[in-house]
């Protein structure tokens, strides 16, 4: 049985995304995919495509930079929810010159209260060197803040690397 809320970390290209993708999909539950990416030039607009076509027609997407919060709010008791990624989510907040307390609170008051089960994917950003600008830093050090969060409240976190998930906080189905 899947926990109601999970959190799956990992670096960039990890295999993080896959990995929350099965743990929805062996649910079998009618699944939800908020979408955090924005599609600014033609690379990403193609990853995008990609990642639609490979999950296939089973999923509602629901594009969300960010109105996360508010998507969560709207998912039925029934349904299974895959947030990717919180990472994106902080980045579109910090472009927008949110405020990134005030929309962290929303966001896991909204986790907190969604209906449904939900996967948060949120990369490990941590284990790098000091990024070399003050934005930089100030991205590391609220990803950071924002995945400690989202662990403290989780019921299951999992770390991926190498496509290989070492479980951190509470069991996996």
């Amino acid at each position: 049985m899947l926990a109601k809320l999970t959190l799956v970390l990992g670096g960039a290209s990890s295999g993080k995304s896959a990995f929350a993708e099965q743990l929805v999909v062996n649910t079998r539950a009618p699944r939800v995919y908020l979408a955090t990416a924005q599609a600014f030039d033609d690379e990403m607009r193609l990853k995008i495509a990609q990642h639609l076509k490979m999950r296939g027609s089973d999923w509602r997407t629901v594009e969300t930079p960010l109105g996360a919060a508010d998507a969560l709010a709207k998912v039925a008791p029934n349904e299974v929810v895959l947030l990717d990624c919180a990472t994106m989510w902080l980045s579109n907040h910090l472009l927008a010159e949110s405020d990134i307390d005030g929309e962290t609170n929303r966001l896991l008051a909204a986790l907190q209260s969604c209906l449904g089960q939900v996967v948060v994917v949120s990369n490990e950003v941590g284990l790098d060197i000091v990024p070399d600008n003050a934005l930089a830093r100030r991205f590391r050090d609220a990803q950071g803040k924002l995945n400690q969060k989202i662990a403290a409240q989780a019921d299951a976190a999992v770390l991926v690397v190498a496509g290989l998930p070492l479980t951190l906080k509470g069991t996996l189905p």
